[in-house]
């Protein structure tokens, strides 16, 4: 696997090694010994897998806290997003900093997302399966969003009026959270 660093400490791509022949490819999507040959240590619990019937389906901006923060390694495995994840460690260099990547079936791109970011993805085919491991269970007292088109974190979206979901569409703007990232 490759690892590709981005302007954001920690977070990183990751390409994984992709073997193909005539009858097609294969490739590990996931290797705990390949991670922590390359120094990253983490012990994924669930998987969570989503799916998209529309173009321009926003999910995001999600995040847990406190000692239900999750970090996540997210893929696309059919279809096409742009997945954001925002540094919301307050005492990071790079706070309120994102990096987006294009994931698709074909680049069979990763995207592994520390504790202490906010994530969203967008879309960009009908039919998206998206699939994420955590290492952290789902907690619902320490969930919480910010809003997709929020003016501090100024998000590079590609689209004007996204799909998004009623709890989406209801979170509060950056400056109204109170946020607890170290």
């Amino acid at each position: 696997m490759k690892l590709i660093e981005t302007k954001i400490k920690d977070l990183c791509i990751i390409e994984p090694e992709i073997f193909g022949d005539n009858r097609g490819w294969f490739t590990e999507s996931w290797s705990k010994k390949k991670f922590e040959d390359n120094g990253l240590f983490y012990d994924f619990v669930q998987d969570n897998h989503s799916f998209s019937t529309k173009k321009n389906t926003l999910r995001g901006i999600h995040f847990q806290y406190g000692k239900y923060a999750q970090a996540k390694l997210v893929r696309c495995c059919r279809g096409k997003v742009l997945d954001v994840a925002i540094d919301l460690r307050f005492n990071s260099p790079t706070y309120k900093n994102w990096v987006a990547v294009e994931l698709t079936a074909e680049n069979k791109k990763q995207f592994l997302i520390p504790r202490g970011f906010g994530h969203a993805f967008l879309t960009l085919t009908n039919d998206v399966d998206f699939l994420y491991k955590v290492d952290n269970f789902y907690d619902k007292a320490s969930e919480d969003s910010i809003i997709w088109n929020d003016p501090i974190l100024n998000i590079d979206w590609p689209v004007e009026n996204p799909i998004v979901s009623e709890k989406d569409s209801l979170a509060k703007n950056f400056d109204e959270q109170k946020i607890y990232f170290d």
